[in-house]
Formats: structure tokens, sequence, C-alpha cells
């Protein structure tokens, strides 16, 4: 059965009120169909109906002045719904009806990673004010009939052997998003019962931030001031302990002020978070960056770039100031030949001479766009039958090696880059909380899913496994929010 409006195969039978059988065989005299009693008044200005076309049909589309415009495969697409191919999509007959809000709605469990108008919510719909029912936890992603393969190899331009790219992201990646018909009033009601009086409700605690977003958390600060007359950050502080309390608090910034917090603390105190600050800015986009400098400076009365200077030193310094900027060509356009001058001065400033021009090196991958480098990657790869990582490992050495393969690592495909970051984080002796905090906090309402996914296919376990069985509590149980259902 095809859907209103598109034509069945063989083309649409004689309508009752439409142009009648004429004697002398069907249809009349090639050029435009002669006005027929009972028939279709003609149009003004429409194209005449072709031998063996379709006559309008009573909910199919209207007329338009001028007549529809030949168009490859058919008819345009329909308002927020995908044209179907000759032939219909798989188990489609006739084509797939167009659906509100882009994708087709999914049937089967866990849907499409959930945004509205993305099918069912990937992880189910986060729980409300404490004591409603708990949420499905997780969140597959079924591929719909054409859908493109997650994580596809780029090809190598003029041959190579591909690099991996970032996964095809369709729609809301993250595993956090907006609760519906959310007051900031009331939710500070629910936090401030959670802590007053003897004792902690740390359970209500945990529903309300882990099924609010951040848009939706950064608000209950000055609520809670307006309502009550005291500081929710110091409450918090007051009632809570250990790492609980930073994810908490953490959760409880806005994205970039807590990128600036982090940063912050990398640089001051004894010894440098070097992985931090390469992790921040190799993965930020040129706007977060931007919007970073200015509350670094406003929070601590000196640019990003001079504690960047004060804290480092040589061409990792240049490096991280560099990145700072925020001027990464943002262009998603690639230049295959540009790509292959690049890959070739990487080549000449490395591999092919005595030494290493490490601001060749700078120049490329700070400032060209990661669509482009991508490109580049796999014509060097092409050129001298070596991965770049290999050959900056074999070239540099200490936090200039280790930094230039992160800012690599992020620019092929950031999620990978992520559950590397993560799995480093609670492998071995001890934990590295602070990173598994960060990365679980930032990255919930941008890229969790595919973390997730990658975590999954590198690690053989699911990356709410690792995080069950490396923590513990009230902490355990809001990083799983954040991490939003097992795979």
């Amino acid at each position: 059965m095809s859907y209103p409006g598109y034509p069945p195969a063989g083309g649409y039978p004689p309508q009752q009120g439409g142009y009648p059988p004429q004697q002398g065989g069907y249809p009349p005299q090639p050029g435009a169909y002669p006005p027929q009693a009972g028939g279709y008044p003609p149009q003004p200005g429409a194209y005449p109906a072709p031998g063996g076309g379709y006559p309008p049909q009573p909910g199919g589309y209207p007329g338009q002045p001028g007549g529809y415009p030949p168009q490859a495969g058919g008819y345009p697409p329909a308002p927020g719904g995908y044209p179907a191919p000759a032939g219909g999509y798989p188990g489609q007959p006739g084509g797939f009806p167009p659906q509100q809000g882009g994708y087709p709605s999914m049937p089967a469990a866990g849907g499409w990673g959930g945004a509205p108008g993305y099918g069912a919510p990937g992880g189910g719909m986060p729980q409300g004010y404490p004591g409603g029912p708990p949420a499905p936890g997780q969140q597959p992603m079924p591929g719909y009939p054409g859908a493109p393969v997650p994580n596809p190899s780029m090809p190598a331009y003029g041959g190579g052997t591909p690099s991996v790219v970032p996964a095809i992201s369709q729609g809301f990646r993250g595993t956090i998003k907006d609760f519906p018909g959310t007051d900031p009033l009331k939710d500070v009601e629910v936090l401030r019962k959670a802590m007053k009086g003897f004792g902690t409700d740390e359970n209500a605690i945990i529903e309300l931030l882990g099924s609010r977003s951040n848009k939706q958390r950064v608000p209950m600060v000055k609520a809670y001031k307006t309502t009550y007359g005291k500081d929710l950050v110091h409450d918090l502080k007051s009632e809570l302990t250990g790492h609980f309390e930073e994810l908490v608090l953490a959760m409880m910034m806005s994205p970039t002020h807590y990128d600036a917090a982090e940063l912050r603390h990398a640089i001051k105190g004894a010894g440098t978070d070097e992985a931090c600050l390469i992790e921040i800015l190799a993965s930020r986009n040129n706007a977060e960056i931007r919007e970073i400098n200015q509350i670094y400076k406003a929070d601590h009365g000196k640019s990003l770039e001079d504690a960047i200077a004060g804290d480092t030193s040589g061409h990792f310094r240049r490096l991280l100031i560099a990145l700072s900027q925020g001027n990464r060509d943002e262009r998603e356009t690639v230049d295959i030949s540009l790509a292959k001058q690049d890959a070739q001065k990487l080549y000449a400033a490395g591999e092919n001479k005595v030494g290493t021009d490490e601001s060749q090196f700078n120049a490329i991958l700070c400032a060209r766009s990661k669509p482009h480098l991508r490109a580049v990657f796999n014509e060097y790869q092409h050129m001298c039958g070596k991965d770049i990582e290999k050959s900056i490992c074999s070239e540099m050495s200490g936090n200039l090696e280790s930094g230039m393969v992160a800012v690599v690592k992020c620019i092929k495909n950031t999620p990978v880059y992520f559950a590397e970051r993560l799995h480093k984080a609670m492998h071995g002796a001890g934990t590295k909380d602070k990173t598994l905090i960060r990365i679980m906090v930032s990255r919930s309402e941008v890229d969790m899913l595919d973390i997730r996914q990658e975590f999954l296919r590198m690690y053989g376990k699911s990356l709410y496994t690792a995080i069950s069985g490396d923590t513990s509590g009230d902490y355990k149980k809001l990083l799983l929010k954040l991490c939003g259902g097992s795979d």
C-alpha cells in the first residue's frame, strides 16, 4: 500500500471523476489532454500532462503554478520525512511514510539514542522527582534501513590504509537530556528537603540531578538562593563528601565554567596535569575555547595563555598556546590536493629529515580543520607506509609526544579517544577519579552513547560494567546515571 500522494507501481488506474477512457485508446493525442466532460479542467500555467502521466488524485499533491519541475527521483521530500527510493525501503512497499520530526520512529527497544523526534529515547525517560519509577537504562543503537554503518573507515584518498574516523552521529548522542516540564523552584525544594534535618537523602539528590540536563541544573543555584537565601553550592559541600561531592559540584557548573576550573586546577600547584590540558583544548570547538578564555580571565585575573606559558615550556608550550587560541579552521569541505601537500610537509618535517621540525607539525595539526586532517593522515600513511601516530612517537618524546598523539587521536575519532581515556582512568592500581568525573560530566550530553559503543568494542565489556566494578556507593550511582545504561 503506497502512501497518499505517491504513485503506486504501474501508475494510477483511471479514477471516478477524472479523465474517462476515450474512444480510440488511452491516452488521447500526445501533448495535452483536451478538457473532457467530467474531467479536471486545465490549470492556468500548468504543464500539459504527458502521455501515461498521473492525473491529480484526492489526497495527493495540489497543483502548483507552473506545474511540477522535473525531479530526479520523483516528488520532492515531504516535510520531516525521507522520500522513498525506487522500490521503497525493505519491508515497506510503496515507500516509507514521512515522520514528523525527521527520522522514523523505531518500535524496537532502545530507539535512536533519544532526542525528541528521533523515536523512542535511547536510555528510557529519565526519572522524575525522587520516588518516581526507575528509568530503564539501555540505549542500543539499532540500524534503520539504509543507515550508515557506525564508525565507517575514512576512504584513503589515492590509496593507502584508511584511518578510523568518528562515528556518523544520528541526532542526539548524549545520555542526559532535558527533562520535560521542570521547574527550578520545585527542584530546589527537593534538594532542600534532602539536605535539611538530620542526615542527607543522597538518593533524592542522585535521582534529581541525574535526570536533569546541565541547562536545567545550573539555574537551581539562583533559584535556591532566591527561595532560601542560602548558597546551594555551599550547602552541598557541607552535606556531601569525597568523590560524590566532587561529582555533584561538577554537575552544577556550566560546561565552559567547569572546563576553566579544570584547566586552572591542572596548571596551579605542584606539578602540571598535561593530559588534562590537552584533553580539554584538543576536544573543544572554537566557540567553547574562546568562552573558556573569557571565563578564565574573569575568574583568575590572568589569561589562559599566560597561565600556560608560565607553567609549560618548549614545543609543548607552543602546542598548548596554539590550541588555546580557538582559531582552528572549522570548514567541512576537504581539498584533496591541499591534503596531499600537508602530508608531504609532515613527511618532510619528520620521517624524511635528520631531526624534526616540530613547528611544522604544530602549524598543521592546530590550524587545519578536522575533516581535512583526517584526509591528511590517510595521505601520509599512503605516502610513507606509516601511521602518523607512529611517526610522532619515533620523532618526539615526553609531553610533546603525548600531546601531539592526543591531538591526532582526538581528530581521528573523538569517542575512541575518550573511551581510551576512561579505560586508563579505571585500569590498574587506583582510579584517576578527576579524569573519570570530568569525562563523564562533560560528555554526557555530547557523545556518551558513541563513547560507550567504542568502549565495548575496544575492551570487550561495557562502560557501565567498568564503572560498576571500579567505584562504589553514591558516587557509583550518579556516575551510572551519567553513563545511561549498559550495552
